[in-house]
């Protein structure tokens, strides 16, 4: 097969040509590449220049959680996502725990991480020794881009070496701590390495008989573990009442506990636990404009810090008290990228009355704990299907192209029982073949 060069040359129109042509594709599949386009001209061509190879948009759900109580502060929060029964299970912890005092959070700080990786061929004694004053001149080179981050509280923390040659002959990192104030600051953050990596291999005193300083990479690290929330929830066990009509609050609180430690000894469920906090998180991180990879890897691998996977959260039953506590790495933003120009990431932030970045941290944390909460409660109670099913109802009425009539029909038929597909499926023939 044939190679296509120059394809991000055409023009939107030309590329879905060619897509047609290639993938066989029926006028109507065609045609439906234009129909989520902006209403506003100015919107589309943001989108069409926010990535390459542009074809079209891909419309994403969006919902609100109500009654999201934080430190006291009640927000309605944005959801962005697909899956049908993530927005009613926040919804109904969030409510749960708002009649509790809802949920409390704290963020350790907002420290970024980036490197400089290099090899050296000297002694590790003359860097160690010579590094106090490359400190300087690394943060010398990087003065034009930090100077204005430093204006809005934000710059350059510390500079490290770090001496890795144990692991790996004659490695080395300039570990880099940054402060991005009210941003992300992925770009701000690579920038300023970038600086550094050139003053490095450029640097008089460490190019001697034994070569220069060579520089391998220069990028900063999606790890943010002091860039970390920390949410709970916490009430009496008493009045752990209300969500089971067959456990006793005691009885839901032990068995809540024992689904927390499974969670926390076996990997296999430990993955399902977590994609649960993610279910929520990702909704939120999704409608504010967002990383959700960097914020799924740092969070993985922060489960797996103690050499094994586990679960992010942990539960406390000490003196009559359930205490339900997420913590997590979230290196947010609330400026740059794409948070002000993308017209909706726009509306969900004025929805949660445009949060800075550590309100936006305890916001996202609280609707992963929220998510979380809600699905280990089903599980140790009615099940995950029975709920997830329901909620799932209109998405196989619509496979099934079920009419208006055909859609009221069968949700008042099938509103006590729990959903399938094949379910659904039979009782729509009976309704065809009668009509």
């Amino acid at each position: 097969m044939a190679h296509f060069s120059g394809f991000s040359k055409l023009d939107r129109a030309e590329r879905i040509d060619y897509i047609v042509k290639y993938a066989h594709l029926t006028a109507p599949n065609a045609a439906s590449l234009y129909g989520f386009d902006a209403s506003q001209i100015g919107q589309q061509v943001m989108f069409e220049e926010m990535i390459e190879n542009y074809t079209g948009n891909f419309p994403v759900p969006m919902g609100v959680v109500p009654n999201m109580v934080i430190n006291g502060t009640s927000y309605l929060v944005p959801y962005a996502t697909e899956e049908s029964s993530v927005v009613a299970a926040a919804s109904k912890a969030a409510k749960y725990w708002a009649d509790r005092g809802g949920f409390e959070a704290t963020v350790k700080s907002l420290t970024k991480k980036g490197q400089v990786h290099f090899f050296w061929q000297g002694d590790p004694s003359k860097i160690r020794m010579l590094f106090p004053a490359l400190q300087m001149k690394l943060l010398q080179s990087a003065e034009s881009l930090t100077q204005r981050m430093r204006s809005r509280g934000g710059g350059i923390r510390e500079i490290v070496l770090l001496d890795k040659t144990k692991e790996l002959p004659n490695y080395y990192q300039v570990d880099v701590s940054f402060g991005t104030a009210e941003a992300m600051g992925a770009n701000f953050i690579n920038s300023c390495l970038e600086k550094m990596a050139l003053c490095l291999q450029t640097a008089q005193e460490l190019i001697s008989e034994d070569g220069k300083p060579e520089v391998v990479m220069s990028i900063l690290s999606n790890y943010t573990p002091d860039c970390r929330v920390t949410c709970f929830v916490e009430a009496p066990i008493a009045a752990l009442t209300g969500w089971s009509n067959t456990l006793s609050p005691l009885a839901f609180a032990m068995k809540f506990k024992q689904a927390v430690e499974i969670a926390q000894i076996d990997v296999a469920r430990a993955v399902t636990h977590n994609k649960g906090i993610f279910n929520g998180m990702d909704a939120v991180l999704l409608a504010s404009g967002n990383d959700l990879r960097a914020t799924a890897a740092a969070g993985h691998a922060f489960a797996a810090r103690s050499g094994t996977y586990q679960s992010l959260t942990s539960l406390s039953l000490d003196n009559d008290l359930f205490r339900y506590t997420l913590e997590v790495p979230l290196a947010l933003g609330t400026v740059g990228g794409i948070t002000h120009m993308h017209p909706v990431v726009n509306l969900a932030s004025a929805m949660m009355n445009h949060p800075d970045a550590r309100s936006l941290m305890m916001i996202v944390a609280a609707s992963g704990l929220a998510s979380n909460f809600s699905a280990i409660a089903s599980l140790i109670t009615s099940g995950i299907q029975e709920g997830h099913m329901k909620m799932h109802l209109s998405n196989i009425l619509n496979q099934l192209n079920a009419s208006d009539s055909e859609k009221e029909i069968l949700r008042a038929r099938l509103g006590s029982e729990t959903v399938n597909y094949e379910a659904v499926e039979q009782h729509m023939i009976q309704i065809r073949n009668h009509q």
